[in-house]
C-alpha cells in the first residue's frame, strides 16, 4: 500500500500506536536505506456506554535512529497513557494456548500551517502529539516538523483527513528506549480513551507496501460479535468465519471473560476499566497489502462493517452502505449458541404459521365471493 511509517534523521513522529499496527497510521514502515520492516502488530480495543479504550503496540526489524508514525484518530483523547504491561501477552496465551506433550520530552513547536496543537503527552519512548486540521494543514505540519512524506503517504493523509480532521504523531525516542532496556523494535503498549460512538479500528494502515499484514486484533465489547446480520439474529457463532469481503481476516476465537482471564487483565497497569462480563473477540488479520484498503467498525447489534479508509468513523457503521445491509430491526434477535435444531423448529414454526395464515385469507375471501 502507501509508506506510512516513516524513518527520518532528525526528526519523527511516531503517531499512535507505535506498537500495533492493527489500527491507524498510514501506511508503510521504511527507512532510508529500506532495512526496517514491521514485523508484527497486536491491538486491544474495548468499547462500552460510548467509551473506546485502544491499545496498540508493534514490533519491527532492523536498526534506525529515528522511526516515525502519523496516523488518524476517531475522537480526540481524553487519555493518553502506558497500556497494560501484560495485557496483550496474556491476550496472546489465552488465544494461542500451549499444549504439553525515562528521559525529559520537550515538545517542538507546531507553528507550521494552521494545524491546532490538542495535546502534547510523554509515555515511556515516545513523544506523542495529537493534532486538528484539513488534510493540506496536516500534511503542511508534518512537514514543518522533520516528516518526510513521498506522495503516496501525502495523499493517504489528505483521504483520512476527508474522514476525521485529528492525527496522532509520536516520535519514538531511541536513546531512551536504550536507557530503559528495551531492544531495538519493540515498541511501548500505548492507551488510548476517546469517546466513540462505536468501536473503530483503522486497519489501511498496517498495509505497508510490498509486506504481509500479519496482526492480531482483540475486541472487548458488552456482547458478541458477528461477522454478519443473519448471524447476529439467529445466534450462530461466527468463529472460523471470515468477514465478507476481507480475504484472510477472521473471527479466530470468541468467549466471554472468565474469572481468571478477567482477574489478569483488570490488575495490569492502567486496566482496571475492563468489565467481568466482557465478551473478548479475537481476529485474525493474514492478507497481503494489497488486500487491505479498508478501516473496520462494529454496530450496535455487534456486526462488523468494513469500509474503504478514509471513511469518517461514524459512517463505517452508521452510513447508507451499511445500513442497506441490516436486517429489520422488528426480527427477534436470538442468544448466541441457539441450537440448530432450535433455529429449524422456529423456522418450521413460521412456515406453519404462514401457511395458516394464507389459508385463512383465502377462505376468507371465499367466503365473502359466496355471500355476495
Amino acid at each position: 500500500m502507501r509508506k506510512k511509517l516513516l524513518i527520518i534523521p532528525m526528526l519523527v513522529l511516531t503517531l499512535l500506536v507505535f506498537q500495533a499496527p492493527a489500527a491507524f497510521a498510514c501506511g508503510g514502515l521504511i527507512a532510508p536505506d529500506g532495512d526496517v520492516r514491521l514485523q508484527n502488530a497486536a491491538t486491544l480495543v474495548a468499547w462500552h456506554d460510548g467509551i473506546e479504550h485502544y491499545m496498540t503496540s508493534f514490533s519491527y526489524q532492523g536498526e534506525a535512529s529515528n522511526v516515525g508514525w502519523i496516523v488518524p484518530l476517531p475522537a480526540v483523547p481524553l487519555k493518553i497513557e502506558a497500556g497494560g504491561a501484560w495485557t496483550l501477552q496474556r491476550l496472546f496465551r489465552e488465544t494461542h494456548p500451549i499444549v504439553l506433550d525515562d528521559v525529559p520530552f520537550t515538545a517542538r513547536a507546531a507553528s507550521a500551517g494552521s494545524a491546532q496543537v490538542l495535546q502534547q503527552v510523554k509515555v515511556e519512548a515516545l513523544n506523542i502529539t495529537v493534532i486538528r486540521g484539513s488534510g493540506d494543514e496536516i500534511v503542511t505540519w508534518a512537514y514543518h516538523n522533520g516528516f518526510y512524506l513521498d506522495n503516496d503517504t501525502r495523499e493517504h493523509l489528505l483521504a483520512y483527513a476527508k474522514g476525521s480532521p485529528i492525527f496522532m504523531a509520536a516520535k519514538y525516542d531511541t536513546s531512551a528506549a536504550k536507557a530503559r532496556h528495551q531492544l531495538t523494535g519493540d515498541g511501548v503498549p500505548l492507551l488510548i480513551t476517546m469517546k466513540t460512538a462505536h468501536p473503530w479500528v483503522p486497519l489501511e494502515v498496517l498495509a505497508l507496501d510490498g509486506q504481509q499484514v500479519n496482526a492480531d486484533i482483540y475486541l472487548l465489547t458488552d456482547t458478541p460479535v458477528y461477522t454478519s446480520d443473519l448471524s447476529a439474529k439467529i445466534g450462530q457463532s461466527s468463529v472460523n468465519n471470515e468477514i465478507p469481503g476481507a480475504s484472510g481476516f477472521r473471527v479466530a476465537a470468541q468467549e466471554q471473560l472468565s474469572d481468571q482471564l478477567f482477574h489478569d487483565l483488570s490488575t495490569d497497569r492502567n486496566m482496571s476499566w475492563v468489565r467481568p462480563d466482557s465478551w473478548l473477540t479475537y481476529l485474525s488479520l493474514n492478507a497481503p497489502s494489497s488486500a487491505v484498503t479498508y478501516d473496520m467498525g462494529v454496530s450496535k447489534s455487534g456486526v462488523i462493517r468494513l469500509a474503504p479508509f478514509g471513511t469518517a468513523p461514524i459512517a463505517v457503521v452508521d452510513g447508507q452502505s451499511a445500513i442497506a445491509h441490516e436486517l429489520p430491526g422488528w426480527l427477534p434477535s436470538l442468544p448466541l449458541g441457539t441450537p440448530q435444531v432450535t433455529l429449524i423448529l422456529i423456522a418450521l414454526l413460521s412456515v406453519i404459521a404462514i401457511a395458516i395464515r394464507f389459508v385463512r385469507k383465502r377462505k376468507r375471501a371465499h367466503t365473502s365471493h359466496t355471500a355476495a
